[in-house]
Parts: C-alpha cells; sequence; structure tokens
C-alpha cells in the first residue's frame, strides 16, 4: 500500500490482502486489491504471443465481462493476448500512464481475483466509479502484475483485452502462497483501456512560489529531488483539512475521476520526517483521484485544482490513515506537496 493510499473499508477484503510488499512505491492504488503477488516486478517485453486464449469473455467495452473458462481447459503457458475489440484512440506505448477497467478469475475455480467495476464500500454513492491507473510497462508498480500491464502496451484506447497464462507466466516468483493458487493455475485478464497519456518523469510546478500563510509549513522545492518541508516552531497541528496553492498553474481543472499525474512528497508534521517522495520511486507518478481511492485529504484537497499547481496539504488523522495501524501513519499529520503535473 503507498502513502496515499486509502484503505479499504471491507473487513474481509482487509483480511485477504495478503500482500507483503511494505515499500511505499509510487503506484495507483484501488479499491478492490489484488491479491495474487507479494511486488511488482518482472520481465515483459509488451508485446503479443502466439499462444492462443481459452476462456470466453462476453460483454461490451466498457461493461463488467462475463468470463466463462470451459470444464478442464489449460492455460497457456506462455502470456497469451487477444484483442476483443479494437479501440479507435492513440496506441499505447511503454512508460504511457494508462487508466483502465479490470476483471480477473482463476480458471479452474471461478475464484474472483479483482475488479475495478466494484465500487470501494464508505464511498460517496455520487463519486464517479474507481478505474486502475498505471504505467504501461513489464517494470510497472500498479495493482495489476506487471505482464499484464506490459499487455496493453501496442493496444489502441478503446480497446478490451483479453490476457491469460499460469501464474507462474504471469506473475512469476511474487505469487503469493498465502492465496491457495498454485503456479501452474491458470489465469485470465478482461483489461478496457480508457486513456492514455505519455508524461515527463521528471515534471514539475514551475512559476513563482507564494508564501506559506500563517501556521502552514515552509516549502522548498528545487531541483530532481523531493521537495524540504519545514513545520513552524510551536505550532500545533490543526485538527482539520489545511491547503494552500503555492503555485497557481493554467491548465485544465482536476475532475473527480481523473488520473491525476504527480510530483509529490510528504512529511509528518510531528517530527517533519519525509515518509515518501515520488522522487525516490522514479519521478512523477499517477493516482485516481475524487474516488476513494487515496486518503480523503487528497481527494477533497486536489479536485477542483489546475494542472501546473504545487499545492500544499495539511491532513489530520481522521482524513488520512486514522484506525489503520499497518500504515504506520495512523496517528500522524500527514504534510504534502504536491505538483499536478497532468491528468489522465
Amino acid at each position: 500500500m503507498t502513502a496515499i493510499a486509502h484503505p479499504s473499508h471491507d473487513p474481509e477484503l482487509d483480511s485477504m490482502n495478503l500482500t507483503k510488499n511494505t515499500r511505499r512505491a509510487a503506484a495507483a492504488a484501488l479499491a478492490v486489491p489484488v491479491l495474487l503477488f507479494t511486488a511488482a516486478c518482472g520481465s515483459d517485453d509488451g508485446k503479443g504471443s502466439s499462444a492462443a486464449t481459452v476462456a470466453t469473455v462476453e460483454g461490451k467495452a466498457g461493461e463488467q465481462p462475463k468470463i466463462t473458462v470451459p470444464k478442464d481447459a489449460k492455460a497457456p503457458g506462455e502470456r497469451a493476448t487477444k484483442t476483443l475489440i479494437e479501440g479507435k484512440g492513440a496506441t499505447v506505448n511503454k512508460g504511457d500512464f494508462v487508466r483502465l477497467d479490470y476483471a480477473a478469475q482463476a480458471m479452474k475455480t471461478g475464484q474472483n481475483l479483482g475488479t475495478s467495476w466494484m465500487k470501494q464500500p464508505g464511498t460517496d454513492a455520487k463519486a464517479p466509479r474507481t478505474q486502475v491507473v498505471g504505467e504501461a510497462s513489464d517494470q510497472a508498480q500498479s495493482q495489476l502484475p506487471p505482464k499484464v500491464m506490459g499487455a496493453v502496451v501496442g493496444q489502441k484506447v478503446g480497446s478490451r483485452v483479453q490476457i491469460e497464462g499460469t501464474a507462474k507466466e504471469l506473475v512469476g516468483e511474487n505469487l503469493n502462497p498465502q492465496l491457495g493458487i498454485k503456479p501452474e493455475d491458470g489465469l485470465v485478464w478482461v483489461v478496457d483501456i480508457a486513456a492514455a497519456k505519455k508524461a515527463d518523469k521528471k515534471a514539475k510546478a514551475e512559476g513563482e512560489q507564494a508564501k506559506p500563510e500563517e501556521g502552514m509549513p515552509e516549502v522548498k522545492a528545487e531541483g530532481d529531488k523531493a521537495a524540504t518541508i519545514t513545520i513552524p516552531q510551536g505550532e500545533k497541528a490543526p485538527t482539520d483539512l489545511k491547503q494552500q496553492v503555492l503555485v497557481k498553474g493554467k491548465g485544465a481543472e482536476v475532475k473527480a475521476g481523473d488520473g491525476l499525474i504527480a510530483q509529490y512528497t510528504g512529511v509528518k508534521w510531528e517530527d517533519g520526517k519525509k515518509f515518501d517522495s515520488s522522487w525516490d520511486h522514479g519521478g512523477a507518478t499517477a493516482f485516481q483521484i475524487g474516488t476513494g481511492s487515496v486518503v480523503k485529504g487528497w481527494d477533497q484537497a486536489l479536485v477542483g485544482k489546475h494542472v501546473g499547481d504545487r499545492v500544499e496539504i495539511v491532513i489530520p488523522p481522521k482524513l488520512g490513515y486514522e484506525g489503520n495501524a499497518q500504515s504506520g501513519l495512523d496517528k500522524n499529520t500527514l504534510v504534502f506537496s504536491v505538483d499536478i503535473v497532468g491528468t489522465v
């Protein structure tokens, strides 16, 4: 789970989320956790294979698919990719940020391995349904295994793609043994590509920065590194959300449901220590915003801002990780400097 990812509100899902990756990588986090893998890595090149798919998929692009697997069907030994519906949008290139929907299941048992069509429990009923935001790459830090994310490379926006293979092939050595899925078991994903956009990993907000308002921490964002955030001495942490636009951008307004491409740094108010920064994980990354996929403080502060803005946010525990002791930040007031460098 990332430093800004929102914990699940469903105790059953929480108990099933057996991933062991404690690295706070800059990655999108979904309402429904993918339970298969313990870390994100791989060596896939994003190209399709000649292997044939075995599952039958019904439904239109944009609607939750129905996946049917013939009895005793054997999964292809190498990744098999089939374009079920070809979109008319731009071609997805390696490294693009991609917004997509997915559904996944085990072939033998029909076990649901996650879907973006399920709205996160506890979120606003009027909020847009959550989709995945990830990087089209064989090394993608995403909710989906890298070989699944790699399979969208070369596909067009608007496409529905079927991806199959054994757990060993698609997930590899990072298969979570506690889930009960064996390396030879077959897995199938259906992915709808909603949008894709290339982003400069070193992008940041540009322009004259405003001085911090009274009681707000000071932010120094210089060079290609994490911002330095200084907590004002003697100031008590606020109990409500505080925010300030430090640099005003001229880009499009951020809307709920967008994939927010951001450069960010976060520190704890209590000791001023950094706990996460996109610069520490390769640069700008993307998150779903306004859908309950990230902490409430991000959703409340960043929807309605503009591309090019640098926003300072002070988030009390009730809008951060309160109640989620596993995060290690459940009692902390969080301070973020966020550069909004694009949307997807």
